[in-house]
């Protein structure tokens, strides 16, 4: 009996959540679905930019600090209300700070933590594959 490789497991696992039930899956993976892997990269990572407008915000910060409005010019698609929340879900995953400075009006400025630049690096490796094969996948 061969053993799948810990990607092959940390994919399995990633999958089992995007495709219930694994109707999909090729013969003898089945099994692999219902055994949980504790510290799946792929699915951590995943899970951190899960949410239509987290690379935006990842890589609009990746270039420089941010202030709310400028923030929200940077990405005019997005409403204020879904870029309060997705900045809240990403500084509360310990990848963006927020730091509030006192006075009237209050300034709050917005930057990547450690975390949150590595993780800004891969976002943009994936954007650099998007860029080169375009037609191959619907959006």
């Amino acid at each position: 009996m061969v053993l799948p490789s810990r990607a092959e497991v940390c994919w399995s696992e990633w999958r089992a959540q995007y495709a219930p039930g694994g109707k999909w899956l090729p013969n003898g993976k089945e099994n692999i679905m219902n055994k949980p892997t504790a510290n799946c990269g792929f699915a951590t990572a995943i899970k951190a930019i899960e949410g239509k407008w987290k690379v935006d915000i990842l890589c609009e910060l990746g270039t420089a600090s941010r202030r709310f409005g400028r923030l929200r010019q940077s990405i005019p698609a997005i409403s204020e209300k879904m870029l309060t929340q997705q900045l809240r879900e990403l500084e509360a995953d310990g990848l963006v700070n927020r730091e509030v400075y006192p006075g009237s009006p209050t300034k709050v400025v917005y930057s990547l933590t450690e975390s949150g630049a590595a993780l800004n690096a891969g976002a943009e490796a994936l954007c650099r594959w998007g860029e080169q094969f375009p037609s191959g996948i619907d959006a």
